[in-house]
């Protein structure tokens, strides 16, 4: 009994960290940290690493920053630029894939991944000006 109200507690735990924005952008930016360490050390990985690393770490950053925002407009301000960090993050990812300085395999969940996280923030912000039905 106690391991069946254990593993329940596991699986809403699970399903909350799956829903949430913040916990995601987290995770997200320590894969982008480790992936970035691995780059070989050549100068179209140095331009693009930063670039990567640079915007997907500001999509948890801005995210965090709108919980201390002093209004509801700020509020929505930092999830739009952390929007933007989200879309820029997937450029970059996408760039590495294509021009073919990384096996796709390696990119593809990150993609996927930043996809979904993109999804969130904009049905967030949609919600947020109320212009969800």
């Amino acid at each position: 009994m106690i391991s069946q109200m254990s593993n329940l507690k596991t699986q809403s735990y699970n399903s909350n960290l799956k829903s949430n924005i913040r916990y995601r952008a987290y995770q997200l930016s320590l894969v982008v940290i480790q992936l970035v360490n691995s780059f070989p050390e050549k100068r179209a990985f140095w331009v693009i690493g930063d670039q990567l690393l640079k915007a997907s770490t500001s999509i948890g950053a801005n995210l965090i920053e709108a919980k201390a925002s002093s209004s509801r407009k700020d509020f929505i301000r930092f999830y739009e630029i952390s929007l933007k960090s989200a879309n820029e993050t997937k450029y970059w990812l996408c760039l590495l894939r294509d021009s073919k300085l990384m096996q796709p395999n390696k990119l593809d969940l990150l993609i996927t991944e930043i996809n979904e996280i993109s999804k969130m923030i904009g049905s967030s912000i949609l919600t947020l000006k109320g212009k969800r039905v």
